[in-house]
Order: structure tokens, then C-alpha cells, then sequence
């Protein structure tokens, strides 16, 4: 809250700065928090010939951030990109070894990276800037360091959570990315007021995982659509509709989601029926492209297509999962039940989901096919 006041004081001061490294930071502080304001600010820094006016690496830096931010057709952030790579990619070969701030740069813009991880790779350089305010430093380290120890207790919780599922279900076929779901999780969101939300949020990933992997490729049809039923009545007694072998698992679903009303508090375990129905939409989606798949159907339309693929993405249970387990009691049952709805904006998180995963999928199995 405190950083979107910040933005609108920023973004009603009508400031129109002729230093290129302020009106950078401006632009990428603004359109980071969703203002619409123009890249004509960067016009003012190019000459006649269409070259940027600007040497000192610091203002480059800020140039870089900021060009990332741009929207299809701003020619000008588009320029900024090409000139800014370039410059510093000359200047990384005159600086001593990485990590600085240059080699930073180049491997990932600013607003692509996890917030923590920028927290650690920021103090060692910060501690070399001759410039550099000892007590802020100070209070830096303490902070990163209190949110390690939080960090470490939360997975440990969430390790022994995981070894109680492989034990009770004794699924072999899972994958054991349970650090890596976590550290997800911790780069959406990483201060330490939402240690609930990325516990909820890695079990459900890993919950999302074996029913992928359960669908796609372990299960049968019919074992399958058994555990889709189930799934549907969300009750102990469902179980007899199940083989033997995915009865645990079952259950244990069940069970991590009654323990998800103690995570998140009293008065707040109705979350817990929206966290359900998320998962639910997501298997309904899971079991359409189990039937186009046996059928051998091929969707006439792109829009056919997405309409479940890209919901069996998974990233809109994520979205939606985000927002019931982490709010307080600021959002209304109406907010749920607009996102359960699908709409548009949450239509378009999919589909980018979808169109990331398929792209990279893509790139690995041409790799594979060159050896």
C-alpha cells in the first residue's frame, strides 16, 4: 500500500525532469505499478540523428530498466533496448568480475527478477559504493538475514508435509521439485507478512503437479475420470470410486486442504471452498483434454483450442489460489466469485501461461532431437 501511495504522489507531481536517470526511474517506478504514462519523455534525450545523449553508466542503467517496460509499438523504448545492450555489453568487458550491477543487467532486466534474490545479489555491491549509507546497509542485512530464518521454517514445514504425502500415497511416478515450487512461490511474493500464502501455494502447486502428471501420463482413462469424480464430491467417501493404489492420495488431498482452514485463520475458511472449486475447474479442464485426446479430436478453432488448453495451464488456479490465500478479510465473496467466473483479464494470464509453456516445451524437444 505504502509503495502504490509513493507511485500516485510521483505520478500527480507533474514532474518533467531533464536528467535522464530521473526520468527513467520515474517511467519504470510508474508503469511498474500500472500508470499509463507516455514514453515521449524519452524523445527529449536523441539528436538530430536519432542517437541517445547520454555516456555515464548509471543513466544507461536506468534507461535499460526502463525500456523493458515498453508496450508493442513504442519505437523509441525499442531503440532505448538496442542502444542500451550494446553500450553495456562494451562497458561489462572493462568492469572486474561479475556480480555488478552491469552483468545483472544483461542477464535479466529489472522487473523479471525474483525480488529476494535481487535483495542478496544488491548488498555485496552496495557495500562497495563508496556512496553507501552504513546504517541503511546495516538494516539491510538484518532484514535479509530475519527472512532467511523465516524462509528456512517454512520449508522446512513444507519438506515434512511433502515426505508425509510420498509416504501415505506412495506415488513414485511424482516429481520431487518441492524446493523449487517453494522458491516459486517466494519470488511472487516474499515478504514475510505472506509466509501462509506461499506455504498454501506450494502445496497446491505440488498437488497440481502429480494430478498433471496423473492425467497426462500415469493414469488410465477410466482411472482417471474416477479420480476426476472424486474429486467433484470432495468427500472420504469417494474413495470407493478409486484404484487402490491413488486412495491415499486422495485422502491426503482432502486432508491438506482441511489443514489449510488452521493456515489461514478463523474467519477465514470459506477461502478454502474457492481454493476447492479453483482446483476443481482446473481437473474439469484436465479430463476435456483427456477426451479430445482418445477421441483423436482436433479443435477446429485456435479459440476452441484455448479455451481448455489454456485453462489447463494452471496458472489462473495459481492466480486465483494467490488471492484467496493471501488476502484478509479486504476482499468479498463477490471478488471470488468474479474470479472464479473467468474473466477476461484472468483469460489472458492463461493464455500467456500456456503460450510460455508450450514455446519452451517446444525448445526442449528440438534440442533433444539434434543429438
Amino acid at each position: 500500500m505504502r509503495t502504490r501511495s509513493t507511485s500516485c504522489c510521483v505520478y500527480n507531481s507533474g514532474y518533467r525532469g531533464e536528467d535522464l536517470r530521473s526520468v527513467s526511474l520515474r517511467f519504470y517506478l510508474l508503469r511498474k505499478h500500472g500508470y499509463d504514462v507516455s514514453a515521449d519523455a524519452f524523445l527529449g534525450f536523441k539528436d538530430d540523428e536519432g542517437n541517445f545523449l547520454v555516456e555515464d553508466t548509471r543513466s544507461i542503467l536506468s534507461l535499460y530498466d526502463a525500456a523493458y517496460l515498453r508496450t508493442r509499438g513504442e519505437k523509441v523504448l525499442d531503440e532505448a533496448i538496442t542502444f542500451t545492450t550494446s553500450h553495456l555489453q562494451g562497458v561489462l568487458q572493462q568492469l572486474s568480475p561479475p556480480p555488478n550491477e552491469v552483468y545483472l543487467a544483461l542477464e535479466a532486466p529489472l522487473f523479471r527478477r525474483a525480488r529476494v534474490v535481487e535483495m542478496r545479489n544488491y548488498i555485496p555491491i552496495y557495500e562497495n559504493d563508496a556512496t553507501k549509507n552504513e546504517s541503511i546497509l546495516e538494516f539491510a542485512k538484518l532484514n535479509f538475514n530475519l527472512l532467511q530464518l523465516l524462509y528456512c521454517e517454512e520449508l522446512n514445514k513444507i519438506t515434512l508435509w511433502w515426505k508425509e504425502l510420498h509416504d501415505e500415497s506412495k506415488l513414485g511416478f511424482s516429481r520431487d521439485r518441492i524446493v523449487e515450487m517453494y522458491f516459486w512461490m517466494n519470488g511472487a511474493c516474499y515478504e514475510p507478512q505472506y509466509s501462509h500464502s506461499r506455504i498454501i501455494l506450494t502445496k497446491i502447486t505440488a498437488l497440481m503437479t502429480i494430478l498433471d502428471d496423473f492425467f497426462d501420463t500415469y493414469g488410465t482413462t477410466e482411472q482417471s475420470m474416477q479420480l476426476a469424480e472424486a474429486i467433484k464430491r470432495w468427500d472420504e467417501s469417494a474413495t470407493e470410486l478409486l484404484p487402490s493404489y491413488i486412495k491415499s492420495f486422495y485422502l491426503y488431498l482432502l486432508k491438506t486442504f482441511h489443514s489449510f482452514d488452521d493456515e489461514l485463520g478463523p474467519g477465514k475458511s470459506h477461502h478454502v471452498i474457492y481454493l476447492k472449486e479453483a482446483l476443481m475447474r482446473l481437473v474439469e479442464a484436465y479430463t476435456k483434454e483427456l477426451k479430445w485426446r482418445d477421441e483423436n479430436y482436433v479443435p477446429k478453432t485456435l479459440d476452441e483450442h484455448l479455451e481448455v488448453s489454456a485453462r489447463s495451464s494452471g496458472g489462473v488456479t495459481l492466480a486465483s489460489a494467490s488471492l484467496f490465500a493471501g488476502v484478509g478479510d479486504i476482499v468479498s465473496n463477490d471478488t471470488f466469485e468474479w474470479v472464479l467466473s473467468y474473466p477476461q483479464l484472468f483469460k489472458s494470464f492463461d493464455m500467456f501461461v500456456r503460450f510460455s509453456n508450450d514455446i519452451v516445451s517446444s525448445q526442449v524437444r528440438l534440442h533433444l532431437c539434434t543429438f
